[in-house]
């Protein structure tokens, strides 16, 4: 039976149930939240029994889990990659650029992760994300893109804050502009502190 912690190398068939069962309880918790999803819900939407969703994860909290990891994995993978190449406040804004755009083209993986963050007020990627800000603030600051005197803490939680803002509006109105709205953010963080 393969687990988490399983000695030897699932097979490429195991792999793929596995990737379709974290693939069903994102969309599940993203439509219908945590407490609305359920092993049975799970099994139902991959076309398979409780017992084979069983086969590949421990509980309901197991895949629910994995899916919640896969969901981060990628967004830490995608703003990475898009701030790696920057230093100073170009950093700064690739990340909130990146940030908003993967929350866009992403929303099944948003509503995962608010609906983490809502359910355990100390899930990763929470207080995290502030200290990513904090350090590309510093940074940028030191490298004279932004004032020396700029509180990098208070900053990076008033610029997530208003990230939040923004990817929240975009997820309950798909009117709004979540591209513009963090080009705005970026222009009023370098009139502020530049």
């Amino acid at each position: 039976m393969p687990t988490e912690n399983a000695s030897k190398p699932l097979t490429l068939t195991e792999q793929a149930r596995r990737a379709q069962l974290i693939g069903v309880a994102i969309d599940l918790v993203a439509a219908h939240g945590y407490a609305g999803t359920s092993l049975a819900r799970i099994a139902e939407a991959a076309g398979i029994s409780k017992a084979a969703v069983l086969y590949h994860f421990p509980s309901k909290d197991g895949v629910v889990q994995a899916a919640y990891t896969t969901v981060l994995e990628s967004l830490i993978e995608f703003v990475g990659a898009a701030v790696e190449p920057h230093t100073g406040a170009a950093a700064v804004e690739a990340y909130i650029r990146s940030l908003v755009g993967y929350m866009r083209l992403h929303p099944t993986h948003t509503r995962m992760i608010i609906e983490s963050l809502v359910a355990e007020a100390d899930a990763p990627g929470g207080p995290g994300r502030h200290e990513t800000m904090a350090g590309l603030l510093t940074a940028a600051a030191k490298v004279g893109d932004y004032r020396r005197g700029i509180d990098s803490q208070v900053t990076a939680v008033i610029v997530n804050g208003a990230i939040d803002a923004i990817v929240s509006t975009g997820l309950t109105d798909p009117a709004f502009d979540t591209a513009q709205a963090a080009e705005e953010l970026i222009r009023m963080l370098n009139g502020t502190f530049s």
